[in-house]
């Protein structure tokens, strides 16, 4: 019963991030969405917060997962594509999140992709584990910052120059690290 409870609660959740900006989402409203009590969405989740991890893990999930030397760039395109397929989405969660919440969340997810990615790249190099993650953290903050200028610019950059392009800046700069 729990599966089918989280599943609908996700499901009232998406479809209300596509009405409204997450910061007018309520438990209150959601639970009356999904017709389940405020305990049942406590059961469940701690928060409104966490309930929006689990669906961005969820969603992300679909795009990031294992990300191999030979597809980052399609990676980056896919997550770029999907992006601007559920534009108003993307927005609501962007402009309804609390600047810490969004640099926190941010910050986590890319880690979580960035630093695994260049442990595969550095196999069979002798590089400290400490330099892995500045190399990764560098690849990071790049990341992002071209994120937020496509998001910045309404999307309309060309995904496929872009992604391209990111991919080739950080790849130049992945295989000039590895070599010092």
């Amino acid at each position: 019963m729990a599966n089918f409870t989280e599943k609908a609660i996700l499901q009232t959740f998406s479809r209300m991030l596509e009405e409204m900006p997450f910061d007018r989402i309520t438990v209150s409203a959601l639970t009356r969405s999904c017709e389940i009590s405020h305990n049942t969405f406590y059961y469940h989740y701690q928060d409104i917060y966490e309930l929006l991890d689990i669906w961005l893990e969820e969603e992300l999930g679909k795009y990031i997962v294992d990300v191999s030397p030979d597809d980052g760039q399609e990676a980056i395109r896919k997550l770029l594509s999907a992006c601007k397929e559920q534009k108003k989405v993307v927005y609501h969660i962007f402009n309804g999140l609390s600047r810490d919440h969004l640099e926190r969340y941010a910050f986590v997810t890319t880690d979580k992709v960035f630093f695994p990615y260049i442990q595969k790249l550095s196999e069979g190099h002798s590089i400290p584990e400490s330099h892995l993650r500045d190399i990764s953290s560098f690849c990071r903050y790049s990341f992002l910052g071209f994120f937020l200028e496509f998001l910045w610019n309404n999307m309309t950059d060309d995904i496929d120059m872009l992604s391209a392009k990111l991919f080739g800046l950080l790849s130049d700069f992945v295989a000039h690290e590895l070599m010092r």
